[in-house]
């Protein structure tokens, strides 16, 4: 497989407002759709690395899918491929082409009335941090452009019941699978870790990782337009690299020891009250609240347990036909990149904690002309090793004009912002993205 890229992040968040937007016009059920965008680009850090590089370049993305909507079932899967050009690496002798695929499948089923089940799967292959974790509001693991053939692949099964008028439950299952293409770390003869020629851990060895997560909420439906509910959710992480993560360091007893992937596999126990308001038929609310409990059981030399808090908070408000805003607020913990060791306690650091804010403006100027503005700040703060009490923030910023010829033809242009401030030497960096493009579908 060549390299892979793909400009995801906030230009695919602006593009999925306006599909979503433009759904209102269609006219019937349709089982099958192709599409395609074309845009030239101009990226300022196309490498996203302190010391920047631009280009200009030219993307290619082409879309296919299915869906079949029938009377108790909806059903689909689409395929979007990327083929991106970058006239600079082509000006400097390297490979100036890279490819992206993603696959999107669902199915949700309406048993009977009380029983409703859902289902559905996202691969991805490529090196942005947006497209390997899609969920715009969670913490990830590297706020950075990662070379190679990178692939995650999340899934998600849920099940609602409703017992009585009053009282439903909503169970589910979330899996998440991570598999970075950097592998490889060995302990040379000098007791150094190397991948290849470079000193260090290996992101395979840092990253791969299985994330599992169970959960129940137990609804109590107070009013039509106000739902309670208490939830349990149990969460498994478990790396799955096997490789060494540090190199070799004595304890205090004289012996040699190292750390692997594995020493960081943890639990975390969650438990959260929440509410569902509907203020107006277009005011709506979810307040999500609790705390976790983390067990990184994995590390035989500095097994801890923590306590952190868990909240999830959102606010949306649709003002006009089309046009919508829509405001959260998220604290959890998630997997970190930064593993430096504590020369005193020879601690690694184990996870992060993330606080995310943001904001998406979907707004409808005319019919055909539609506008789009997503901003997010994630604040993170790492937990344990040398880097104990670090933080980092990442700002982000999109905005996005698409206007509709007609339903098969569109023009858009939009401007991407990032800067991710760092306690941390050389992790920072700033990136700026402007596009043009024309999209057609069928």
């Amino acid at each position: 497989m060549k390299n892979l890229f793909v400009s995801a992040g906030l230009v695919a968040l602006s593009a999925a407002a306006f599909q979503s937007a433009i759904a209102d016009d269609s006219t019937g059920p349709k089982y099958w759709s192709v599409g395609a965008t074309l845009r030239g680009f101009y990226d300022d850090n196309y490498a996203i690395s302190p010391s920047q590089k631009g280009s200009a370049g030219v993307e290619f993305s082409p879309t296919i899918s299915f869906h079949v909507p029938l009377q108790q079932t909806d059903l689909g899967i689409r395929y979007t491929y990327g083929l991106y050009y970058y006239q600079d690496r082509q000006d400097i002798g390297d490979n100036a082409f890279d490819q992206t695929h993603q696959v999107d499948l669902w199915v949700n089923h309406a048993f009977n009335e009380q029983w409703k089940g859902r289902v559905a799967d996202t691969f991805a292959a490529g090196q942005e941090p947006e497209l390997l974790n899609p969920n715009p509001v969670a913490g990830v693991a590297t706020p950075y452009r990662i070379s190679g053939d990178n692939i995650s692949n999340h899934g998600a099964l849920g099940l609602d019941t409703d017992w009585t008028r009053l009282f439903s439950t909503s169970l589910a299952y979330n899996n998440a699978v991570y598999d970075y293409q950097n592998s490889g770390a060995v302990i040379n003869s000098d007791g150094v870790l190397m991948v290849g020629n470079v000193p260090g851990a290996s992101l395979s060895g840092i990253l791969d990782r299985v994330e599992e997560n169970a959960s129940l909420d137990l609804k109590w439906h107070l009013l039509p337009e106000t739902t309670a509910f208490v939830g349990y959710s149990f969460a498994w992480v478990n790396y799955t690299g096997n490789e060494p993560i540090t190199g070799p360091f004595l304890l205090p007893n004289g012996s040699l020891f190292v750390y692997h992937s594995s020493d960081r596999d943890s639990l975390t126990h969650y438990g959260y009250l929440g509410i569902q308001q509907a203020f107006t038929p277009n005011l709506n609310a979810t307040v999500r609240g609790g705390a976790s409990y983390t067990d990184v059981y994995g590390d035989p030399l500095n097994a801890t347990t923590s306590w952190a808090p868990y909240a999830d908070l959102s606010l949306s408000y649709t003002y006009m036909p089309g046009s919508y805003a829509q405001v959260g607020f998220t604290h959890d913990i998630s997997a970190t990149d930064q593993i430096a060791r504590n020369i005193t306690d020879g601690q690694i650091a184990q996870y992060a904690e993330n606080s995310v804010v943001y904001v998406d403006v979907n707004h409808r100027f005319t019919p055909k002309l539609i506008g789009t503005v997503i901003g997010r700040i994630q604040y993170t703060t790492y937990q344990g090793g040398a880097v104990n009490s670090s933080d980092t923030t990442d700002y982000g910023i999109g905005v996005n004009l698409t206007y509709q010829f007609n339903p098969h033809f569109s023009v858009d242009a939009g401007y991407n912002y990032d800067n991710v401030v760092s306690d941390i030497a050389g992790y920072g960096y700033s990136r700026n993205r402007v596009y043009l493009g024309l999209s057609a579908n069928y």
